[in-house]
């Protein structure tokens, strides 16, 4: 499913890092609207964890996803997922704006969820998710794949943490993407359903920026969308932007587009450049243009000079492992419940308040 050309149905691969027996750890999957679901449910198989069940009420989304993994048996009803004893976390990518009504489905059947970014289209929805986490303790993970799934950008956040740049002051992002209009379904051009822009694709920019700048919160300081491009669907938003400010003094501007030429040989030019006070990093997640057609390109600048690494099978997806084992644990080292949170409510924020360049 690793399909460099389609970012919807963008799957990575890694080495297998099991954290888990076999037998010990068993996960279902529900809503199969989006593509991502393969890459969720690959990063848990990796780190041990057994697929054992999927549901959709759409009969060839099942059988696609059955062929690409036999060894879960299709469910007859959403409702048979969820009453499974044997199943501890519920993998869910159903259209954006129903993703937080299966999250309090399964919590109130006891599972933990794994969803796919936007968590969330409304600040209702986050809130109903904050209050199900605190009464049941159980974790509501969000899959930003653009930093968990991507070896250069966790390479990134390892620097960063051995201090190799300093103190990071600012981050800029830049999120393009193919929109292959004619292979969409038609809830993806309605923000009703996607949540505009700056919710879905920006979602991914804003959970960086609080992780790298090592920020709690942060604010929104002027935020933008527009369809440039795309006049036959008349809601549908193909440019967004946004600046903010992080409660540590870090500044973040980023820039999300449905406008990837044909003539670029993967779904988008992914960059993010993160400033310290004593180096910059820049990470090309997808492609070195023109370079080198692989991705998980990083350089580095600081004061012992210019490095230039190739992270791909160097480093592998941590997340994974370690939100198994915050599960079973009940601690939180693959990342917080209040920064999964923040970041989808500071994505609400940016798009509630954007101007609309006409």
């Amino acid at each position: 499913m690793t399909n460099r050309q389609d970012g919807m149905n963008y799957a990575p691969k890694g080495k297998p890092n099991r954290v888990v027996k076999a037998g010990e750890f068993a996960f279902a999957a529900i809503g199969l609207d989006h593509g991502h679901i393969y890459g969720m449910c690959n990063g848990l198989i990796e780190a041990g964890a057994e697929l054992v069940a999927v549901y959709d009420p759409d009969p060839e989304k099942v059988k696609r996803f059955i062929t690409a993994f036999p060894q879960a048996k299709a469910a007859s009803s959403e409702e048979e997922v969820l009453n499974d004893p044997a199943v501890r976390l519920i993998a869910g990518a159903c259209i954006p704006s129903e993703r937080g009504a299966l999250g309090l489905r399964a919590l109130d059947s006891g599972k933990h969820y794994f969803v796919d970014k936007p968590a969330f289209t409304t600040q209702e929805q986050l809130e109903a998710a904050r209050r199900k986490t605190e009464e049941t303790g159980l974790k509501w993970g969000i899959y930003y794949s653009e930093r968990l799934h991507v070896e250069s950008a966790v390479f990134a956040g390892q620097l960063i943490e051995e201090g190799a740049i300093g103190r990071v002051v600012q981050v800029i992002g830049t999120g393009p993407h193919r929109a292959n209009a004619p292979s969409r379904p038609d809830w993806f051009f309605d923000p009703a359903y996607y949540g505009g822009i700056l919710c879905d694709i920006g979602s991914h920019q804003i959970e960086q920026f609080l992780f790298y700048a090592g920020a709690k919160d942060a604010k929104v300081l002027h935020s933008k969308v527009a369809n440039y491009n795309f006049k036959n669907y008349q809601k549908f938003e193909d440019f967004g932007d946004a600046t903010l400010v992080a409660d540590n003094g870090a500044t973040f501007y980023f820039r999300v587009d449905w406008l990837t030429p044909d003539g670029l040989g993967t779904w988008g030019d992914g960059r993010t450049i993160i400033l310290g006070t004593e180096g910059y990093i820049e990470i090309r997640k997808y492609i070195d243009i023109a370079r080198e057609p692989s991705g998980n390109h990083l350089y580095l600048v600081n004061a012992e000079g210019e490095k230039h690494f190739h992270c791909s099978g160097q480093v592998g997806y941590p997340y994974f492992g370690l939100f198994i084992l915050d599960i079973l644990h009940g601690t939180e080292q693959a990342m917080t419940q209040a920064h999964a949170f923040k970041a989808a409510e500071l994505c609400i924020q940016a798009q509630a308040q954007a101007i609309k360049v006409e």
